[in-house]
């Protein structure tokens, strides 16, 4: 159980790999996954390693994948994924994938380029189809003899010479249909006028060869005069990418064009699924489809292709993992040494000193494996170096490390706060969130991830926000739970309480002879809140089995009970919470050897917080015994009380002692607070400073073995050496281990000032922090309060409506308000009261209680691990 509560113990391992079996031990270690590599070059270049070769082919071999995984996407055609993970393949089969990978993208790009042609050949067609067809209506519709013959014949009144007719040059094509705007601007502005465009759009949308995109085209034909605006609209058109397409000038040979194209378009849906040459029919054609011709391919390319890219649906995920297994030991073959009269590769890793037997027996599988004669050895090494924080974990406990984690990576061998925020973290959580209804339906939705949990990952979801919340799934399950049980505490269900118990108080006829009243059943009628007087006799029946009575729902002072009762639960659990923070630090303390922490650290801590907080949650639990509710008007207020105590004032007339000898007692404890400050900011600091003088001094107080003077022993030295230097050196943990004599001449001088400046900051930062920390808790007061709150808002605003109804149609209007009640409570009280309650428990735990005992200030363990990377989590 040692490594439930801090992390593995690690040790630096040395590996000699055979080079001819180094590539299969690295393939067993990587199945395993127990060791991380250490870089032994890192000053050579990555392009400069042994193996960098291999590195670029297996980078090679994933490219040629990812674009034959895209051509299977773009066919629409589900890649199968059996959840296989193959071994890894041999250094000699990577020829073989290499050609089979080549070969198949050659192909698939022969096939690409095939039918690219080809649609391109049916586009220009089908463009050219819509250019002649438009192109004779623009001349059918302008065609008039008498208009043409006076544009045509311009004959001044006086003049007898007739000149030449006025012939107009045009040009046609296409263009998208979202430029026309700014290219017909551009045509007036630039040709000043003079040209004529008409323009007409195509209704079918066309596909674009190259993209596969449906776009909307416009035939266009533009009138000119002269040679010089000729240039002027091509190189327009040129701008704007409009394709230009050869139109005759007579109707007959645009009659004659327009019947070969639609032959040949023809042609081309009859026969579609195969790639024919397409030859010219006449010169005309020429000049439009030079760019068509092809080769004739007998076969059919359409399901040839499609026969290609479904049998490698079948294979392309178990090739993609074989290329990244391989990748990875290679990647991880470079960061060993070569010892070339060995012939082997040397590793270091560090590993868990547990997991040592399971990395022996993957290393003989590998060296097996790989048909070598000689066993890899594997080595401990000794090391001052700080070994990674490894925290073994299952699918139950991981999303609490990673909470912890997320703080920041705990030191090595330190405490670990995951399994103490296993309950403490769902159990705040559910304080500030209690409710029965809405832990019901928490625990619902929980479970419903737990108990599909195989199914859900095996769909591979790749919603960032639903793999978030199914790695959190324990989390909320107990979330949920943890709310039920504190929902039933506070009896708070959807803003409604349960009288499951019966109350405990008599609501019933009697005669009250204080009041000089009568309460009659009339009475009772009468008045919808009636707040009951718990100094009636007869009344009160005793208290409620369990949690809060259900009479508190409809009681006027419900919100000022509430109040008072959550405040002083908030103050009892944080100075719980962090009582229990403090006390673990104990155990670290006691574990690194560290005696000056704990008799200047821990006890004068644990003192002062129990001191005065401590003592604050014992009156609050002597003011919950002693006072009843014939005489709590009477009881004197704690935060008031608190405060004198700290003041020595107890002449408060409004303010009465709760107790005999609190004056005494209060001084004594105020006392023994203040007297700990100084323990811990000066005290400490002296002691440290006489230690470092003890080891400056003991090298001229040894002599021939034989000690003299009054400095420590050698042992005493070395348990205060290591004291010293876990504290003050641990920025230097290679430094190697010495004899005390030899460390006290190489030690750094030991600087008071800084040492003093950072005790003081720590000691005022407790200090303060023990007050602000414990009024940081009243937040799960605040938040639960809050909770109620918006649920019963919720339930008054919304629900109330639907209930009041008395009308036929009451059933209908109900299930409507239902639904937007049901909508309401899941969007604002689940999932935005859910993450308030989650991050100010996050907060609780990071800032109030791991800050009392937990540095992390480690780095984490990162072994080599095919899970890892074929998940896409592994660091760089």
């Amino acid at each position: 159980m040692g490594e439930l509560f801090r992390s593995e113990d690690m040790t630096l391992a040395q590996l000699f790999l055979q080079s001819e079996a180094a590539y299969c031990c690295v393939s067993e270690l990587g199945e395993i996954g127990m060791v991380q590599f250490r870089d032994l070059n890192p000053d050579v270049n990555v392009f400069q390693r042994k193996f960098v070769n291999e590195v670029r082919r297996c980078e090679e071999m994933d490219r040629k994948l990812r674009f034959v995984e895209k051509e299977i996407k773009k066919a629409n055609i589900p890649i199968l994924d059996t959840g296989e993970n193959p071994e890894v393949p041999f250094p000699r089969d990577m020829i073989d994938m290499e050609a089979t990978f080549e070969k198949l993208e050659n192909e698939l790009k022969e096939i690409n380029t095939n039918q690219e042609a080809l649609k391109k050949n049916f586009l220009e067609l089908t463009e050219l189809k819509h250019i002649l067809r438009r192109t004779q209506q623009f001349f059918d519709e302008m065609e008039d003899p008498s208009l043409l013959e006076e544009a045509s014949t311009l004959l001044e009144p006086n003049e007898t010479i007739q000149r030449a007719p006025l012939r107009l040059g045009f040009v046609a094509g296409v263009i998208g249909r979202e430029r026309i705007p700014t290219f017909e601007r551009m045509l007036w502005r630039v040709c000043r006028g003079n040209v004529f465009l008409r323009q007409a759009e195509i209704e079918d949308p066309l596909e674009d060869p190259s993209t596969g995109d449906q776009v909307h085209k416009t035939v266009f034909i533009i009138f000119f005069q002269g040679d010089q605006l000729k240039i002027r609209v091509k190189k327009i058109c040129e701008g704007f990418r409009a394709t230009l397409y050869p139109c005759p000038e007579t109707p007959q040979e645009r009659k004659e064009m327009l019947a070969g194209v639609n032959a040949r378009i023809d042609d081309l849906q009859m026969q579609s699924a195969y790639v024919w040459a397409i030859k010219p029919l006449n010169s005309m054609q020429d000049c439009a489809c030079s760019q068509t011709a092809h080769s004739l391919s007998a076969e059919p390319d359409g399901d040839h292709r499609q026969r290609v890219l479904q049998a490698a649906a079948k294979t392309v995920r178990v090739w993609f993992i074989k290329v990244k297994k391989m990748k990875a030991i290679y990647h991880t073959l470079n960061l060993c040494n070569i010892d070339v009269t060995q012939k082997c590769l040397i590793a270091e890793v560090w590993c868990p000193v547990s997991d040592m037997d399971s990395i022996q027996f993957a290393l003989r599988r590998g060296t097996e494996k790989s048909g070598s004669t000689v066993p890899s050895i594997l080595n401990r090494m000794q090391t001052k170096q700080t070994p990674p924080t490894f925290n073994k974990t299952n699918k139950f406990t991981s999303g609490f490390q990673n909470i912890v984690d997320a703080y920041g990576i705990g030191s090595y061998r330190e405490i670990n706060p995951a399994p103490y925020t296993i309950i403490t973290f769902p159990f705040l959580f559910a304080v500030m969130f209690g409710d029965l209804g809405h832990g019901v339906l928490m625990t619902a939705a929980a479970l419903y991830l737990v108990l599909r949990e195989s199914r859900l990952i095996a769909q591979k979801n790749d919603n960032e926000m639903f793999s978030m919340v199914f790695a959190g799934r324990y989390i909320i399950l107990l979330m949920g739970i943890f709310s039920i049980y504190t929902g039933i505490i506070y009896n708070d269900c959807f803003s409604k309480s349960l009288n499951v118990f019966g109350s405990g108080w008599s609501v019933r006829p009697m005669f009250d002879a204080k009041r000089g009243g009568n309460w009659s059943f009339e009475t009772l009628e009468g008045n919808k809140v009636l707040q009951l007087d718990p100094l009636v006799d007869g009344v009160f029946k005793g208290p409620y089995p369990i949690g809060i009575d259900p009479i508190w729902n409809i009681a006027t002072n419900k919100l000022t009970f509430l109040n008072s009762f959550k405040m002083k639960m908030s103050v009892i659990l944080g100075v719980v919470h962090m009582l229990f923070g403090i006390s673990l630090s104990l155990f670290n303390h006691v574990y690194f050897k560290k005696p000056l922490n704990i008799y200047l650290g821990f006890i004068p801590e644990i003192v002062f917080m129990a001191s005065l907080f401590g003592y604050l949650v014992i009156m609050i639990f002597y003011k919950w015994v002693s006072y009843d509710a014939s005489i709590s008007k009477d009881a004197p207020s704690l935060l008031i009380a608190f405060i004198n105590m700290f003041l020595f004032n107890y002449n408060d007339p409004s303010n009465q002692p709760l107790y005999r000898g609190q004056m005494a007692i209060q001084s004594i404890l105020v006392i023994i607070a203040l007297a700990c400050v100084p323990c811990m900011l000066i005290i400490k600091t002296l002691v440290l400073r006489r230690q470092y003088l003890w080891r400056k001094n003991l090298g001229t107080e040894n002599f021939g073995g034989i000690r003299v003077g009054n400095g420590p022993t050698e042992d005493e030295a070395e348990i205060i050496q290591h004291d010293q230097l876990s504290q003050h050196s641990e920025e230097e943990p290679e430094r190697c281990l010495l004899s005390p004599a030899v460390k006290a001449c190489q030690e750094e001088e030991f600087n008071f000032g800084d040492v003093a400046v950072h005790q003081a900051i720590h000691t005022i930062e407790y200090c303060l922090g023990c007050i602000s920390n414990t009024a940081s808790y009243l937040r799960l007061w605040a938040l639960s309060l809050a909770h109620a709150q918006l649920a019963e808002v919720l339930w008054t605003m919304v629900m109330h409506i639907g209930l009041s109804s008395r009308s036929i149609g009451g059933g209908f209007i109900l299930a409507v308000v239902f639904f937007f009640f049901a909508v309401l409570t899941v969007a604002i009280l689940l999932i935005m009261e859910g993450l308030s309650a989650f991050l100010h428990a996050l907060r609780l735990h990071w800032v109030e209680f791991q800050n009392k005992f937990y540095s992390g200030q480690g780095f984490k363990f990162l072994p080599f691990t095919f899970e890892s990377i074929l998940e896409g989590n592994a660091e760089d």
